[in-house]
């Protein structure tokens, strides 16, 4: 094993308790042979005998028959595991940002070398979404996932929108607990997230998709004043990682996106609360299908870990190879205007005859057709704010529908915008 935090401590310690167990499962012993670390006598959590440590990384990933790699980003993970590739060992990762910048790399390396590469803990931990879409839905057409995936921001999301806490003091509380890192940068700017959702996407629609395929966006600019307006439209905001297949006169791709959107309160997502995790996706055959569970965590993770560990063993043993990299599609990567979504658009008029009248005609004008208006207050003298939720439209549509509300004489302001998500 190269790493030893947090999950290697659960992973270690799980193989070495359940040990006959695995053997069971996977036809044959599974002896951990070394703990590949930075500082060897740095102290350890018991679970972890000392004999196993070691800050020879190099021999860990060279000389054995399977290697987990839990060190996490760039460098120095991608050049071990392409040496445990080239030694013939099977390799098992949770290293989501590694396989999101190299995927194609590291599938081709494994390929080369006939030996398995099983990555499941990189997304949404204990949650099976990895296998869901590589082998269960191999036989469907996926058109969508839409999912929570990184728990850090839906805890605190949550906060805000259960206890009223400001942005800064929900996040304040999640580091306290341990759910936020000191830098939380990762989490509430969107690129965990987003590196998942090009793990999905590439699973889901058969295509290549890297980090940079992936629209982000965060959650810092999100506001009480925004979790407030969202309850009042029947709706939660959650940092949704969406990949999307489109297939129409319009457009024919694929969208990849990160951002912060309402979700109706009667739709799955809304009722995912802490720090857990949830992905729903929508194929042509299966229809809908929802996974739900903790998305991170030692012992969840390890769950994921260990799940790979014995498939590549039993794969050792009785023969037979992990699924291989599929991007035979290889469709379009659509710009983020191509995405097709809903708006909530929050406007100040002026209260007149006729206003409402021409605040539809501008969505008309861009293709948008309105599901609901609802008037919620009145700012005073003949001024009042309207709120409308669209139809699904394309984004390049619903954004010039905004540019022309912004230059209408009776809207005195486009107070906010606010993507929809989930129907």
């Amino acid at each position: 094993m190269l790493g030893c935090g947090t999950v290697g401590t659960q992973v270690v310690r799980l193989l070495l308790e359940q040990s006959e167990e695995f053997a069971a499962r996977a036809g044959a012993r599974l002896e951990v042979t070394g703990v590949a670390v930075r500082d060897a006598s740095a102290p350890r959590d018991q679970a972890v005998p000392r004999e196993l440590l070691t800050d020879d990384a190099t021999r860990v990933a060279t000389s054995n028959d399977l290697v987990i790699e839990l060190i996490g980003g760039i460098e120095p993970a991608r050049t071990l595991i392409l040496a445990a590739f080239r030694a013939g060992a099977s390799v098992i990762t949770g290293n989501k940002a590694l396989i999101a910048a190299h995927g194609p790399e590291l599938y081709a390396a494994a390929a080369a070398a006939e030996v398995d590469f099983y990555y499941e803990a990189a997304v949404a931990g204990a949650i099976p979404v990895v296998y869901a879409l590589r082998e269960s839905m191999a036989g469907d057409l996926v058109t969508s996932v839409l999912g929570i995936v990184n728990g850090t921001t839906n805890y605190i999301l949550d906060e805000m929108s259960t206890k009223g806490l400001s942005f800064d003091q929900a996040l304040a509380t999640a580091q306290e607990l341990g759910y936020a890192e000191a830098d939380p940068t990762a989490d509430v700017d969107g690129l965990d997230a987003a590196a998942k959702a090009a793990i999905i996407a590439s699973l889901a629609f058969h295509t290549r998709v890297g980090l940079d395929d992936v629209t982000v966006e965060g959650i810092r600019s999100v506001t009480a004043a925004d979790i407030r307006e969202a309850h009042a439209s029947g709706c939660e905001i959650k940092l949704l990682a969406i990949a999307q297949r489109r297939d129409d006169d319009h457009a024919r791709g694929i969208s990849v996106r990160v951002h912060p959107a309402l979700v109706p309160a009667d739709h799955p997502l809304a009722s995912v609360h802490g720090a857990f995790n949830a992905v729903l996706i929508e194929a042509q055959s299966a229809g809908r299908l929802m996974f739900y569970g903790q998305g991170a965590g030692g012992a969840p993770t390890a769950s994921a870990v260990l799940s790979d560990v014995v498939a590549a063993a039993a794969h050792r043993v009785h023969g037979g190879q992990a699924p291989r990299e599929s991007s035979y599609a290889d469709l379009p990567i659509l710009g983020p205007e191509a995405a097709l979504t809903r708006y909530q658009v929050q406007l100040r008029v002026d209260d007149q005859p006729g206003s409402l009248a021409i605040v539809a005609g501008v969505f008309a004008e861009h293709e948008v057709s309105i599901d609901s208006v609802r008037q919620s207050a009145y700012v005073g003298g003949s001024r009042a704010v309207v709120t409308i939720v669209t139809h699904r439209a394309a984004v390049a549509h619903l954004e010039a529908a905004v540019a022309g509300l912004r230059s209408e004489a009776r809207v005195l302001d486009v107070v906010s915008v606010q993507r929809v998500e989930g129907e």
